[in-house]
């Protein structure tokens, strides 16, 4: 992209990032005081974990833009990945319990068994702004890892995470049969279509929750209610805070792109953060048109765009400047996260010692709102 000004293009920022410690050590004292004596914890399994923003979520124990998430009755006992900058990114803040897996290549029953299984199932083939490939994409049919930890182990409960597009794309197609095949194995699902403003999270972000019930077990989870509905958090107020900052006092806040803006490249990096609003959407390349600051000249921080994903600041990103915003823009909001991970944790103890019995009812009607929901996702 050429410089308005004719200049020579701006560089990024690569220095290191600076921390002492990092998530884990930071709070871990303060999480002790929030556990609840003699709950008794359920059992999690997480496929295709990133740098952990959804198992932070089900783990609970942080603080985000003044806001408190309390410490959730789950046991994260094993995690996977291939990328390895997410490895080592999630064990620096969360557990050791993570390997660097193509989960593709390993059996599912060489995994351990769970209670619950967890796993954003890779997006790009079925995202808007990707090839729009579906299964014919090269992680297409990523999901059939789940697939087969769930014949395998029988978890009582699933939840893949994806893009809204997918509910759209040929038609919904490809959602339709995804579900097909894990309710054929035994499990009822319903799709939650979440809109992360509606959630405290302050960008503009939409995303499917496939949650799924094995059917010997009764009922089903609520799904979340939105609480900021209507008085979302803008960008302005989850960053003003840090507009005088540009140092490592809080970590990763030194680390940006100072690319300008350009006539060329089809607009790329015309579009500035409005203040009174929820940010763009966070992506894995920041180098796009969207992630420019609301009132600064220059694009958002990495810990800027951790913020807007809800990342708490102890939360530390430890790679240079792109490597980190690959690793944000790739996360699921461990807020949003949380909000769901409560309705199963409230789920799971309403059903707790009760008998576990088919209800037909419960799955007619579900089927009948998951029917309407990618209706409804088609029509926007």
């Amino acid at each position: 992209m050429q410089r308005k000004d004719k200049k020579p293009k701006a560089k990024a920022l690569r220095n290191m990032p600076q921390f002492k410690c990092g998530f884990r050590d930071a709070v871990a004292s303060v999480q002790e005081k929030h556990v609840r004596d003699g709950t008794a914890k359920s059992s999690v399994l997480s496929f295709f974990s990133g740098c952990g923003g959804l198992d932070l979520g089900f783990i609970g124990g942080f603080s985000v833009l003044g806001t408190w998430y309390p410490k959730l009755p789950f046991e994260i006992i094993a995690a996977h990945d291939i990328l390895q900058d997410a490895v080592d990114c999630y064990r620096l803040n969360l557990s050791d319990n993570i390997e660097n897996t193509d989960l593709s290549k390993v059996s599912p029953e060489l995994f351990p068994a769970a209670d619950i299984l967890i796993g954003g199932f890779p997006c790009q083939d079925f995202s808007s702004s990707g090839p729009k490939t579906g299964f014919d994409g090269s992680r297409g049919n990523l999901y059939k890892v789940l697939l087969g930890y769930m014949k395998s182990h029988r978890p009582r409960m699933v939840l893949g995470e994806n893009v809204s597009y997918l509910a759209k794309l040929r038609n919904g197609l490809y959602l339709r049969t995804i579900l097909e095949e894990f309710e054929a194995i035994g499990y009822h699902f319903d799709v939650w279509d979440l809109y992360a403003p509606d959630y405290g999270v302050p960008q503009s972000r939409r995303r499917l929750f496939l949650v799924g019930v094995r059917d010997d077990i009764s009922g089903f989870p609520v799904k979340p209610c939105p609480v900021t509905a209507g008085h979302p958090v803008t960008i302005s107020k989850a960053l003003s805070d840090l507009e005088d900052i540009a140092d490592e006092r809080i970590p990763n806040q030194s680390q940006y792109f100072i690319s300008s803006k350009a006539t060329g490249g089809g607009g790329q990096g015309d579009n500035v953060n409005d203040p009174d609003k929820v940010s763009y959407c966070i992506r894995a390349n920041a180098r796009g048109r969207i992630q420019f600051h609301y009132k600064l000249d220059r694009r958002l921080t990495v810990r800027e765009c951790a913020r807007l994903q809800t990342f708490p600041d102890e939360f530390v990103f430890p790679f240079t400047t792109q490597r980190n915003l690959t690793l944000i823009g790739n996360a699921v909001p461990p807020v949003l996260g949380y909000h769901v991970a409560k309705a199963i944790s409230d789920f799971l103890e309403s059903v707790s010692g009760k008998s576990l019995s088919d209800s037909k009812s419960n799955i007619a009607s579900m089927t009948l709102r998951r029917e309407f929901a990618i209706q409804e996702e088609l029509a926007l």
